[in-house]
């Protein structure tokens, strides 16, 4: 069979099309790729993948443009879903699994002039406004926030689950503040450091390349002793050894920490489109598996409250909440409903 993922703009969706296309060429499959030259979709897939094909074409965002820029992006748009519908009919494709993100735009539209089938994959907990359009007439759409989804989970890679073990103490706590960092999530570990080092509590911390000399100043000048990075490949390691997790609330990420078990406190990134990961986090603290709090004054000690909860009922649950092999999953029920 021949699949189309499309998709990215982020590491949240491209991780997804990573893992979807894994399961699907193992079973035999061949998948073609089709993003945008925008954002990280080349970094990711350009030079190496499992796709058989990988395509980057000219598209840009809609949602945050207004006047001419947005009539711009959608010209964009129309032109990649011309090139799109060439692509597909080349490759005799039979099936666009889209996983969101602005450059899904141009084959996902391009599959329905086709009349092939759709399947999406929505990875926050917030649809975004493309699914919106997409989902009445996509044949399947899978979430993980979702009650009534064919399939429930997140496809997260198998290294997550692998280390995933029950939090019974806390010894060590990691700051996640992504690529790019985080000034709230930094400046919390620096105000909470010397507590931490008090309780005899090991900080790994994650702080982004522009914000790392800054961190790693104040720390020096504190003498705290901490396990710093500006970014890092090795978090699926960094995430095992931590008992306790402070971080946004991106998708990928959550589900990461949900696989390994790992209790967490989001601080979800106050911009993100339709707040979505305020409501990611929302998510995991109505199942009662973790805390979230907006930033703002008060996070210091809400932050050090819940470090006195049981964390090995957290973990617990997240462990069992996590459901392996997602990918395989979604690409068998698209098996069926072709």
């Amino acid at each position: 069979m021949r699949f189309c993922i499309t998709g990215g703009g982020t590491g949240g969706h491209l991780s997804i099309a990573d893992a979807l296309c894994n399961a699907a060429v193992a079973r035999g499959h061949e998948v073609i790729f089709i993003g945008s030259t925008s954002g990280q979709d080349k970094m990711w897939f350009e030079q190496r993948s499992s796709f058989s094909h990988t395509y980057f074409l000219q598209t840009s965002g809609v949602v945050n443009k207004s006047g001419p820029a947005k009539i711009k992006a959608l010209y964009k748009i129309f032109a990649a879903l011309l090139e799109s519908r060439k692509i597909l009919k080349k490759h005799k494709v039979q099936a666009v699994i889209s996983v969101g993100g602005f450059s899904a735009a141009p084959a996902s539209f391009a599959s329905f002039t086709l009349g092939l089938p759709l399947f999406i994959h929505e990875q926050n907990a917030v649809v975004g406004k493309l699914n919106s359009i997409l989902r009445p007439h996509a044949r399947s759409f899978i979430s993980a926030y979702e009650k009534d989804s064919p399939i429930q989970g997140y496809p997260v890679k198998e290294v997550f689950f692998k280390s995933a073990r029950v939090r019974e103490r806390l010894e060590t706590i990691i700051f996640l503040g992504g690529s790019q960092g985080a000034t709230a999530i930094n400046d919390l570990a620096l105000h909470v450091s010397q507590i931490l080092k008090e309780r005899g509590i090991k900080i790994i911390h994650q702080c982004g390349e522009r914000d790392y000399e800054r961190v790693k100043a104040e720390y020096e000048k504190m003498g705290i002793d901490v396990e710093l990075y500006s970014f890092t490949k090795e978090i699926a390691s960094l995430i095992s050894r931590a008992d306790f997790a402070v971080s946004r609330s991106g998708a990928s990420t959550l589900w990461e920490l949900c696989a390994n078990g790992l209790p967490a406190f989001f601080i979800p990134y106050p911009h993100a489109a339709g707040d979505h990961q305020f409501s990611n986090a929302d998510f995991i603290v109505k199942e009662e598996m973790g805390w979230c709090m907006r930033e703002g004054e008060g996070l210091e000690d809400k932050f050090l409250a819940v470090l006195d909860e049981h964390l090995h009922v957290k973990s617990k649950k997240l462990i069992e909440h996590s459901h392996k092999d997602v990918a395989d999953e979604m690409i068998k029920l698209f098996e069926n409903r072709i």
